[in-house]
């Protein structure tokens, strides 16, 4: 997509993998531009006595060759491409020229005007490149750049493949219920289906932007029947997608924390339906963190340990190691416990933890209704109560909760 200046530059995508592309300097400019040249297959010579960190690291990795020197006569000697961007004008004039004799397209990062090739902003979306060049502005070309990238992938730009459809399904991670919180690939492909399982814990504002087509289903409203709930939602994940249909099954957080994702995962692979999996940001560390509160901090905890707490301690069903957890001295994320809590707090004093163990519960975390109820493991059973706490909740337990931005005094065991 290009945007005519004075003379219009002639767009065309280079193939540049295993040939020799140089760049003259190892400053900031070959820092952005130099993974893209790597990424493309380039056999890249780098000319600069000196180089930035990253892309020192590139070469120590055998990403490119450098040459520690300044620039020389013959440098550009067999090149396709060179990129000058030298902090030494005259030395950036004397390659350009080079360049220009041995008709090797040669991009100025000081001088567009000397140039014989410019950069555009470009920007990737699941094998599209978007290539953008307005004349002489490059923030209006990034601009451009941006709201086409963010189109496709958020579908408000329709690109269809047009290819035989396959039976398909995706396990999108929504995210702990922020609309903006979903990963690209997860929006993009939401933007695809013909049909939506979701999840009431997902980023449900998302749904409201499908279009009419898109048929949504509650996975809470499944006619389960004979059926066990995940049962249904299984074979409601195979019918529509044997049916020759896109289908994604919406999950709040990650499919694989304690989202049942793979249980649905391995049904599909015995239908022998295709899967892919949409990692999403967990409530465990996004909720704490929308609350000010790091599930981590340097001096005050080194670890953090995610449990379920659906199941009671005392439940023979339960699975966690409530003894060995009481005696961690980091930070205990419980997902799932808002009405266990009362009981999960006394197995853990119980078990050793101090009754004044600070503990914060986050309602509909980084929603609209997000709200913080602090207590100790002694009083968190009439806090919830009193303040009547419901799922869902994200519930933090150790010092952790005192520290943030804004740092809270430690609530009255009382």
């Amino acid at each position: 997509m290009v945007e005519y200046a004075e003379q219009p530059a002639y767009p065309v995508g280079l193939r540049l993998s295993g040939r020799r592309v140089v760049v003259i300097g190892g400053g900031q400019v070959a820092q952005r531009r130099l993974p893209a040249l790597i990424a493309a297959g380039a056999d890249i010579t780098l000319v600069s006595p000196s180089a930035t960190p990253s892309v020192e690291a590139m070469a120590e990795a055998g990403e490119i060759t450098w040459v520690r020197r300044r620039y020389e006569e013959g440098d550009l000697a067999d090149a396709w491409y060179a990129l000058i961007a030298a902090t030494d004008p005259e030395a950036n004039a004397r390659a350009s020229a080079e360049a220009e004799r041995h008709r090797v397209w040669c991009v100025r990062s000081d001088d567009a005007e000397a140039a014989t090739a410019w950069t555009p902003a470009t920007g990737r979306s699941e094998g599209v490149t978007v290539a953008v060049l307005t004349g002489h502005d490059p923030r209006r070309s990034a601009a451009v750049r941006d709201a086409i990238v963010e189109g496709l992938r958020d579908g408000s730009i329709g690109a269809p493949h047009h290819r035989a459809r396959t039976p398909f399904v995706a396990l999108v991670g929504g995210g702990p219920g922020d609309p903006d919180l979903i990963t690209v690939r997860g929006r993009r492909l939401l933007a695809e289906a013909d049909v939506v399982i979701a999840d009431r814990l997902g980023p449900r504002d998302l749904l409201d932007e499908l279009p009419p087509h898109v048929e949504v289903i509650d996975a809470a409203k499944i006619p389960y029947g004979r059926f066990m709930a995940q049962e249904a939602i299984n074979n409601a994940l195979i019918e529509h997608a044997k049916a020759g249909k896109s289908v994604v099954r919406l999950k709040g957080g990650d499919p694989f924390v304690f989202g049942r994702g793979m249980e649905e995962a391995q049904a599909l692979a015995e239908a022998g339906i295709a899967c892919t999996v949409v990692p999403g940001i967990s409530s465990s560390i996004s909720v704490p963190g929308a609350a000010g509160i790091p599930v981590t901090h340097r001096g005050v905890a080194h670890e953090f340990t995610v449990v379920s707490g659906h199941v009671a301690p005392e439940d023979p069903r339960s699975l966690v190691d409530w003894e060995s957890l009481a005696k961690l001295r980091g930070t205990l994320v419980i997902l799932m416990g808002v009405d266990k809590i009362g009981a999960i707090a006394r197995a853990l004093v119980a078990y050793g933890k101090a009754p004044d163990t600070p503990l914060a519960l986050i309602q509909e975390g980084t929603t609209a209704a997000q709200r913080r109820v602090d207590a100790t493991l002694a009083t968190v059973a009439e806090r919830v109560a009193a303040e009547d706490v419901r799922p869902p909740a994200v519930i933090v337990v150790g010092d952790v909760v005192h520290e943030g931005p804004h740092k809270r005094p430690a609530p009255s065991s009382s």
